[in-house]
C-alpha cells in the first residue's frame, strides 16, 4: 500500500512538473495553419493583411505597414484583402474590391481610411460612397455600375472564402504564404509584426531553395 502511495505521488510530481514546463515555455507568436491555403501567385512568396476601414487599429497600423511594403524584394507578393463580418464590414469590404476593380484602390486608399476614421463620415451606402469619392477623382456613375456587377459578387465569395480558410478573428490579421496567421497583439506591436513577418518570408524563401535542390 505505501509503494503503492508513493509511486502515485511519483507521477503525480512528474505530471505536474511537465505542466510546469509546458506553462514556461514561450507561446509562438503565429499560428500555423493545418491547412495551407494556396497563394494568388505562384512562384511568390505571399504577405497578406486582411483589414476593414472601420477598424482603427487598421488606421493606426498604416504609417507602419505602409513604408514596409513599399521596400518588399520581387519575390514577395503583398495583397490586401477587406474582412466582411456583415453590416459596416461588407459594405467597406465591397467598396475596397469596387476599387481595386477600377485601378484605382492605391490611389485612394488613404482618403477613405481618413473619411471614416478622422471625418467620421459612415460610407456605408454606395450612393454616399460614389459622392465621395467623386471628390478624390474617381468617375462616379463607373463605381457605382463596378460596385454592382457580377464581377464584384464573385471576388466577395474569393474574399469571405478565403478569411473562413485563414481562420481569421479580427483585424488587422497577417497571414504569410498562405501558412502563417498572426496580428499586430501577437506579435507584441505593429514594428514586432513586421519583424515577425519578414523572419517567416526568409524561412519560406529558404525552404523554396531548398526544395529546389
Amino acid at each position: 500500500m505505501r509503494n503503492l502511495i508513493i509511486s502515485a505521488a511519483l507521477v503525480a510530481a512528474s505530471l505536474f512538473g511537465m505542466t510546469a514546463q509546458a506553462a514556461e515555455a514561450p507561446a509562438a507568436p503565429y499560428v500555423e495553419l493545418t491547412n495551407p491555403v494556396p497563394v494568388a501567385v505562384p512562384g511568390k512568396i505571399e504577405v497578406v493583411e486582411l483589414f476593414w476601414y472601420g477598424c482603427p487599429h487598421c488606421y493606426a497600423f498604416e504609417p507602419v505597414i505602409n513604408p514596409w511594403v513599399e521596400k518588399l524584394p520581387s519575390d514577395v507578393n503583398f495583397v490586401r484583402i477587406p474582412a466582411m463580418f456583415g453590416g459596416p464590414w461588407d459594405a467597406h469590404g465591397q467598396m475596397f474590391l469596387t476599387l481595386e476593380a477600377m485601378g484605382v484602390e492605391h490611389k485612394v486608399h488613404a482618403a477613405v481610411f481618413n473619411a471614416i476614421q478622422k471625418e467620421h463620415k459612415k460610407l456605408t451606402d454606395k450612393n454616399d460612397m460614389a459622392d465621395f469619392l467623386a471628390t478624390q477623382g474617381v468617375d462616379k456613375d463607373k463605381f457605382l455600375a463596378t460596385f454592382d456587377s457580377f464581377a464584384i459578387k464573385g471576388k466577395i465569395v474569393q474574399a469571405r472564402e478565403l478569411a473562413k480558410k485563414y481562420e481569421i478573428t479580427g483585424v488587422p490579421t497577417l497571414i504569410v504564404n498562405g501558412k502563417y496567421r498572426f496580428d499586430v497583439g501577437s506579435a507584441g506591436g505593429a514594428e514586432q509584426a513586421l519583424q515577425l513577418a519578414d523572419k517567416l518570408v526568409d524561412k519560406e524563401r529558404a525552404a523554396n531553395k531548398a526544395a529546389a535542390n
